[in-house]
């Protein structure tokens, strides 16, 4: 199903279902105390429909769901597309990993009825509800029967209704890190009152670790190694530093092209190999690429990687990756690699990479970021998206170097 088409069901659909559940649950409370949460749940259920790098962006909260419940059974709901993340990083057992079929309507209503009637018969104690204003999570918090029902809540802002079902409520804060509003999902669980509050909320810094991990042995790194050297011979002998140019389903986050040439070509011409990677979908842009760039050593490595995990390994075996915001920036934090992301359209004060091997590079113009949770991600640019373009190539360029020269001098040291 085309992503606009999700959002037009889920505005017009969504709000009229979300208000009819409301009235219901409004009327049924008449005759009931608030749902709390006991002190030993069993079965605790977590949405996550979003893209696969928000998945990692959520580490902290899941490792603070098993310091907290370590008697629970954490079970996860997500888009099939966006499951192999999770099962590679083990966040939970797989027979606890639920997911919804979104490339067709009718596959999706068949697997929100299944997976309804699953979590009823299993009996949820809690379910915490991860994203911003989608009104279809929001069902599906209802659906599933758990009395405890955690998530975000507009409060007073107008247009972006969801109901008032979500009975352990918290407001977006969009001055956060993400990450951070995770892990006040679970602070939630135990709150006192249906209103909207954070006051019982832990005090937090930033999460400087993803605590998630990908367990790989020195000789699959060292094989995988020596793969890329045999298949791209022109790679012997040079570090290697990885390009990311596409900007999947979000083209306005991407940098411009001309401007990955440049440094590209800088890199090649200061003796490193440069390695373009990407979807199959992104083989065009790479071969458009390496035409501006005319050097041997820039490589095509677009749909080069079978699986995220082979991803992560091509990480391993280089020493820097130059990316758009995207999931690329976000699973290279599970590896050694140094990385640099652009963002624009989004903010990295709000998404950007967690841990200390990363640079966000960002323009500071007037109108960045644009896509925000409050108009569900859909920019008001008219595709001349001056907040990525204002980003020079040469000092970008000059950092990179920087830092490769540097990391070359404490490997020797």
């Amino acid at each position: 199903m085309k992503l606009q088409t999700q959002r037009f069901i889920d505005r017009w659909v969504g709000q009229l279902l979300c208000a009819v559940v409301s009235a219901w649950v409004r009327f049924t409370g008449l005759f009931g105390a608030p749902a709390l949460l006991g002190t030993a749940p069993k079965n605790i259920l977590v949405i996550l429909l979003s893209e696969m790098g928000s998945i990692v962006l959520a580490g902290p909260m899941f490792a603070q769901l098993r310091r907290q419940y370590p008697g629970a059974a954490i079970h996860i709901l997500q888009l099939k597309k966006n499951q192999e993340v999770s099962k590679l990083l083990q966040l939970t057992q797989a027979e606890n990993m639920h997911s919804l079929d979104d490339s067709s309507g009718g596959s999706l209503i068949r697997d929100i009825l299944t997976i309804s009637l699953h979590m009823r018969r299993l009996g949820l104690d809690a379910v915490i509800d991860c994203e911003l204003f989608s009104r279809v999570s929001a069902l599906l918090s209802f659906s599933t029967g758990a009395p405890v029902r955690v998530g975000f809540t507009p409060h007073t802002q107008e247009g972006l209704y969801r109901g008032s079902f979500i009975n352990h409520a918290i407001p977006y804060n969009p001055y956060q890190h993400i990450s951070k509003q995770f892990l006040s999902l679970v602070d939630a669980l135990n709150s006192q009152g249906s209103m909207p509050r954070n006051k019982a909320g832990a005090i937090r810094a930033l999460p400087v670790d993803t605590e998630l991990s990908v367990a790989f042995v020195a000789t699959e790194l060292a094989a995988y190694r020596q793969k890329v050297a045999a298949d791209h011979p022109t790679t012997t002998g040079r570090k290697l530093v990885l390009l990311y140019a596409g900007g999947g389903i979000l083209p306005e986050r991407a940098w411009p092209a001309d401007h990955y040439a440049r440094v590209a070509q800088g890199l090649c011409h200061a003796g490193y190999a440069v390695g373009l990677i990407g979807l199959k979908d992104d083989a065009q842009l790479a071969k458009d690429l390496q035409a501006k760039i005319r050097s041997e050593f820039c490589i095509d490595l677009t749909g080069y990687t079978r699986s995220i995990r082979e991803l992560l390994m091509l990480f391993h075996a280089a020493e820097l990756l130059i990316t758009n915001d995207g999931g690329p920036g976000h699973f290279a934090t599970l590896t050694p690699i140094q990385t640099m992301v652009f963002f624009g359209p989004e903010t990295g004060k709000l998404y950007g990479p967690l841990g200390t091997r990363n640079s966000v590079l960002e323009s500071g113009i007037a109108c960045s970021p644009c896509l925000s949770a409050y108009n569900h991600r859909l920019t008001f640019c008219d595709g001349d998206n001056q907040c990525l373009k204002r980003i020079a190539p040469d000092p970008v360029l000059d950092q990179a170097l920087a830092f490769l020269r540097n990391s070359s001098v404490a490997a020797s040291s």
